[in-house]
């Protein structure tokens, strides 16, 4: 699934090779909690944590705009005013670079800082020739998050939807009288899963830059992998569940999961995967027991690559 892109860098003539294909991180987990209401039935009400540029902490390059001013609520945001066809890497530490499409809109666009606390280096590139693409602006940072879960609350760049989405509303029809977080996660993996119809065209032919449109799956009901994932953790994180989208192996077989955190079970992974056939949804009961801890074992079942 890796595709190569290699970098020019101007100054020194050089050809470097990056991986990228979707992004690499590693979340930390902390023993923080997160509020939840009390009583019998939880408030279905969303609750959409907006991104915002307020321009407090930027880097201004040649034609692009860094703006960290919510480093500590776990998100960057860039914009790129200039034109050709541009990646940015968002590299944590020593880890592997997150590489995204920056599109040349000049609208910002919200990228998650899903590592955690650390060093950041966020770099810009221009397509030069083929698959070579030379340096334009960069920035580096440092982050110290005022709460582990932001990063898996707020919309991004691959889970995207505001105030207006329609599935941001819908997602509270569909967490009506839900006695607690575990009941809103099968709510709507069953809807979901019952409603959307796997798209065979359009995955044989979506580009590899392309992003979910959520309120185009909700109303078409038709969408590939990337889409049910994106609209099933947009709908998790409006009801302030703490869900993470999660792609690598199981097995040895490509996977995808979807792990959330409630306040009972901490972060219980894999609640929602794709076996490479259908999405399945973990019997929680079983989420929760030795069944998971026997097969995840030591962790080499399962092998992670990229979190959103």
């Amino acid at each position: 699934m890796k595709r190569k892109l290699d970098i020019v860098r101007l100054t020194f003539v050089a050809v470097l090779v990056l991986s990228i294909a979707w992004t690499v991180g590693c979340a930390k987990e902390k023993k923080t909690k997160v509020s939840v209401a009390e009583g019998a039935s939880r408030d279905s009400r969303p609750v959409v944590l907006v991104p915002r540029a307020d321009g407090t902490q930027i880097f201004e390059g040649t034609s692009s705009l860094i703006d960290a001013s919510h480093l500590a609520d776990g998100y960057v945001m860039v914009k790129y005013t200039g034109d050709g066809r541009i990646k940015m890497q968002l590299t944590h530490d020593d880890q592997e670079p997150y590489t995204y499409d920056l599109p040349t809109s000049g609208v910002f666009q919200t990228f998650p800082l899903t590592s955690g606390d650390g060093h950041y280096t966020l770099n810009i590139y221009r397509n030069i020739s083929g698959d070579q693409y030379a340096f334009v602006d960069g920035a580096s940072f440092d982050v110290h998050l005022k709460n582990e879960f932001s990063p898996f609350l707020h919309p991004s760049q691959y889970v995207d939807y505001t105030e207006e989405t329609a599935a941001v509303a819908y997602s509270e029809v569909l967490a009506q009288d839900a006695s607690d977080d575990l009941d809103v996660v099968k709510r709507i993996y069953d809807y979901v899963v019952n409603n959307i119809v796997y798209d065979t065209d359009k995955a044989e032919n979506v580009s590899s830059s392309y992003l979910p449109d959520l309120d185009d799956t909700l109303h078409t009901k038709r969408g590939i992998c990337f889409d049910y994932a994106a609209l099933m953790t947009a709908m998790l994180r409006v009801q302030r569940i703490p869900a993470r989208l999660v792609i690598g192996y199981a097995g040895k077989d490509y996977h995808a999961w979807i792990s959330v955190y409630t306040e009972e079970t901490g972060w219980i992974d894999s609640i929602i995967h794709f076996d490479g056939k259908n999405w399945v949804l973990m019997d929680p009961t079983y989420a929760a027991g030795r069944g998971l801890a026997d097969y995840i074992g030591d962790g080499s079942n399962y092998n992670a690559l990229f979190y959103y």
